[in-house]
């Protein structure tokens, strides 16, 4: 190993109780992750007993330079897997400094959801399958695509095998083990059907820890491609035409849809879910009239409509779960770059706490 890596692999546990802890926070564009490292004098496993911390928002669009500090408030805490030992990633929310949240804080409004009674006593379940594209560093073009050219026709790279249909293994499994590593509920990866698109899912995980975990999931592919000299895309469409968009379809459930007669549970919750369709899709992620062509295993954008094992619905539902009587169902129009605070919480919101006005119920 060369003298820098041997650095960056030191273990500090034989010469100090410091730790480092990578305070972790999304920036204004509401995609841009940011972070940076401090030293504390010893382990940690409890955010409250984490230091809040600032920066300049008016470097990240979070402030205006004339009055640019903006607070973080450490909300979970993860192990790290770049510097191991005790240190620490956390996954922090951003405030003014009277208190108030700022606007591009989706967090505080997400938990404010995810507090409330009657929703915690449904215990929301989320699977989010994250898909992405993995994009070579100087030329914003797939990896193991020609350059300036196209590969084969879609059909042979969904979930495949082989270097002529599979590129950037490496980098997907180091990103799996390393969120194994940090704690971290992911429950698989695979190729997904345009070349160089891969998908993790995070899940199933209860509440507001779905969206910490999505955005600290997504952290840390964003600095394992940095290591690889790769640029991780979350666009919905990164290549126009006859090639598939990337989403994050979103697995739900509630205890009354996981007991005995879950299913019309469920079957009114999607009722409700078409009520609001326009309002979830301007919440869903930009970009995504794109993907939503009603092509590529997707629903039209303006056309709300479910079925049983139906890829070209707006929600999907299982076999499983039709023939159980109960079980869970898929949203799958939120888009690859969506807030995963924004949407969990507005499934939950529209499912368990909306109720339909006497307009809705007209159809108007």
């Amino acid at each position: 190993m060369s003298p820098l890596i041997d650095l960056v692999n030191l273990d500090l546990s034989e010469s100090t109780d410091k730790i480092i802890a990578e305070y972790i926070w999304v920036g204004g564009t509401g995609m841009d992750v940011r972070s940076k490292a401090r030293t504390l004098s010893g382990p940690v496993d409890d955010p409250s007993k984490l230091p809040k911390w600032n920066f300049d928002g008016s470097s990240t669009g979070q402030a205006t330079g004339d009055d640019s500090e903006v607070i973080l408030h450490p909300q979970s805490i993860f192990r790290d897997p770049f510097r191991k030992g005790k240190n620490i990633l956390v996954m922090c929310d951003c405030y003014a400094p009277s208190g108030e949240p700022i606007p591009t804080n989706k967090r505080y409004y997400a938990a404010k959801i995810f507090s409330h009674p009657d929703v915690k006593a449904e215990e929301p379940w989320y699977g989010i399958e994250q898909e992405y594209t993995l994009l070579q560093k100087h030329i914003n073009w797939p990896l193991g695509w020609p350059l300036g050219g196209y590969p084969g026709p879609q059909g042979p790279y969904y979930c495949a095998v082989g270097a002529d249909k599979s590129y950037g293994r490496d980098i997907v499994d180091a990103h799996y083990k390393a969120c194994l590593f940090a704690g971290i509920n992911i429950s698989g990866i695979n190729a997904e059907v345009m070349p160089g698109q891969w998908e993790f899912q995070i899940g199933p995980v209860v509440g507001i820890s779905a969206g910490d975990q999505v955005w600290v999931a997504r952290y840390i592919l964003e600095r394992i491609t940095e290591i690889a000299g790769v640029v991780v895309t979350f666009d919905p469409k990164p290549i126009p035409g006859d090639w598939n968009g990337a989403g994050a379809h979103t697995n739900y459930s509630t205890k009354s849809m996981r007991s005995n007669g879950g299913y019309e549970v469920i079957k009114k919750a999607i009722k409700k879910l078409g009520m609001r369709h326009s309002e979830h899709i301007a919440a869903y992620g930009d970009g995504n009239e794109r993907r939503l062509t009603g092509r590529h295993e997707t629903a039209d954008i303006n056309n709300f409509v479910w079925g049983v094992a139906n890829r070209g619905a707006s929600v999907r539902v299982g076999r499983e779960t039709e023939r159980d009587g109960k079980g869970y169902f898929e949203d799958r129009r939120p888009a690859s770059n969506m807030d995963p605070y924004v949407v969990t919480a507005m499934i939950a919101e529209t499912t368990i706490l909306w109720e339909p006005s006497h307009s809705h119920s007209n159809g108007k």
